[in-house]
């Protein structure tokens, strides 16, 4: 019986070596792939759910707040830039946030006249979207964009740093075959932004106006534009051909174009620690706290955002002083000492603000003449900072999609040949969803043992180097968004995890437990790929709409 027990122990960490230092055959590998298309297909055939590909009527959503709808316009080197004259655009573009302003420029560039109406056109001070992952840089430079990350005092970011009672290990991006300049970028989100808009409105194509768009206009079940109030209070209708809507998170116009289930987890509370330097230099931090995670990286030369993630949809109040004694009873005791003090002295500084973390699966109505992009779009909660990767990889495809047509008019055909966008972008927009999704819930602490265990065993997975933390580290920069490899590593953390507790014997407890384990790993990541399509997340070749050619108008 021990020598039974010496072997099953040995054999699992036997996995975890193989892992860890060995060159995977490729016919193992194979072995390994076809065993874990076979588990996807089974849940896609038992757990796949009707889907509504359908054309959708188009339902007039309103803006519910009117008030405060402009402040001030935005001026590009002094002006700004007139573009097209009504009547005679090809794309109206509505918000001009990282989505919006890249679009524009991007459309621009291949010719189109582009109108785009922002709510508000001031530089905003936002919490979240200050971090760019290496995949979504390089998407930058696709785009002829990358000099917006210039001038705003943006950092460098290589890798994560990851700690969890008392010790730490580093995470390096595989940016080997990259030029030196690729890697992450930080920075305060106003700053970025602006730059995108700059660079928008300076081009001729461009119109930028600030105002908010009421409505989409409809015919005969076709969207030919919007109505809008102008900074000054005039109301006017924009009329293209296609439009897109990228308003952001808080959008009211995305329930005319798709059907959003928007889940709220938890709430970021922002902090900006001031004039001292991270333990390691050029990376992000992430404390696996209880009850969930807490977040540290530069966003300018002299700042270090915190980040510190408030489980549910309730934040202690700022005014009573409660989340004050939160962060310094719950949450200080646990970040690293270097940080203790510049942290209480943020807290008592004040200036504590907090953002719900919003999640939404992509469950699109294609409606002709109209598109729904980003935050509107699309959302995961933003602990792995992968949204704006999301976004400019969608841009890219979109730009591809458009690049053959020399009339957009007709919004029938139009509408049918872009449902291909929907099946395209999904190996990219679900890895890096899932990945979100499924870390959150694998790094927030939980009373139940199972799910403790699963969190160890992630930790200590990545701190193994090699493949181990290279192959995850690919998935969340966005340098490798495979679903089929982060499905693998995602049970291969489960498995090594039951290989933790069989060491040095199995019980029939730790037995028990292990099988609590990978039932919890599916629990965890299974309802994640079924919001996002299995189907379309592992399968996309097999959907009719992944082969739609461009139409001949």
């Amino acid at each position: 019986m021990n020598s039974l027990a010496s072997s099953s122990s040995l054999s699992c960490y036997s996995f975890v070596e193989f892992w860890r230092t060995a060159k995977i055959d490729q016919f193992f590998l194979g072995e390994i792939l076809a065993g874990v298309i076979g588990v996807v297909v089974l849940y896609g055939l038992f757990g796949n759910k009707d889907r509504n590909n359908g054309t959708a009527s188009i339902k007039s959503a309103v803006y519910s707040n009117d008030d405060d709808i402009t402040r001030s316009s935005f001026v590009s080197n002094g002006h700004c830039s007139p573009g097209n004259a009504a009547g005679n655009t090809d794309v109206i573009v509505v918000g001009a946030g990282v989505a919006g302003s890249a679009l524009a420029y991007t459309l621009a560039k291949d010719g189109r006249r582009v109108h785009v109406i922002e709510r508000d056109l001031t530089e905003q001070d936002r919490i979240v979207g200050e971090l760019l992952q290496p995949g979504g840089y390089l998407k930058l430079i696709e785009l002829g964009l990358e000099d917006c990350v210039n001038e705003i005092d943006a950092q460098q970011v290589f890798g994560y740093a990851l700690y969890m009672d008392g010790k730490n290990t580093k995470l390096t991006y595989p940016l080997e075959k990259y030029d030196k300049d690729v890697a992450g970028r930080s920075f305060h989100n106003g700053r970025f932004v602006q730059r995108m808009r700059e660079k928008a409105a300076s081009h001729p194509n461009v119109r930028m106006e600030q105002g908010t768009v009421t409505s989409l206009v409809e015919h005969n079940g076709t969207v030919t534009g919007v109505q809008y109030k102008t900074k000054n209070g005039e109301e006017l209708s924009a009329s293209a051909p296609l439009t897109i809507v990228c308003d952001g998170c808080f959008s009211n116009l995305r329930r005319a174009l798709c059907n959003p289930k928007v889940e709220v987890p938890s709430s970021f509370v922002g902090l900006i620690l001031e004039n001292i330097n991270l333990p390691h230099i050029n990376h992000g931090h992430v404390i696996l706290a209880d009850p969930s995670p807490i977040l540290f990286y530069k966003i300018s030369s002299t700042e270090i955002r915190c980040l510190v993630d408030v489980p549910g949809q309730k934040v202690p109040s700022v005014t009573s002083g409660e989340l004050g004694r939160y962060l310094k009873t719950v949450v200080a005791p646990q970040i690293p000492p270097e940080l203790y003090d510049s942290f209480i002295a943020a807290v008592d500084k004040g200036n504590i603000r907090s953002m719900p973390n919003r999640s939404m699966p992509a469950d699109p109505q294609p409606t002709p003449g109209a598109l729904l992009l980003g935050d509107a779009f699309n959302m995961r909660h933003p602990l792995t900072g992968g949204g704006m990767t999301v976004a400019l990889s969608d841009i890219v495809l979109i730009r591809n999609l458009l690049r053959p047509l020399r009339d957009l008019h007709d919004s029938a055909t139009l509408c049918k040949y872009l449902e291909s966008f929907y099946t395209l972008r999904k190996p990219v927009a679900s890895t890096i969803n899932t990945l979100a999704g499924a870390l959150y819930k694998v790094f927030c602490a939980s009373p139940d043992t199972a799910r403790q265990e699963m969190r160890y065993a992630c930790f200590d997975y990545l701190s193994l180097g090699g493949i181990c933390s290279e192959g995850p580290v690919a998935l969340l920069s966005g340098l490798n968004p495979r679903p089929l490899s982060l499905f693998l590593h995602f049970f291969a953390v489960a498995i090594y995890g039951v290989g933790r507790l069989m060491i040095p014997f199995p019980s029939p407890r730790k037995l028990w437990l292990g099988a609590r384990l990978i039932s919890g790993a599916c629990r965890i990541i299974f309802p994640i790929i079924k919001s996002e399509g299995v189907r379309q997340m592992f399968f996309p070749a097999t959907v009719p709409a992944y082969y739609r050619a461009p139409p001949v108008f």
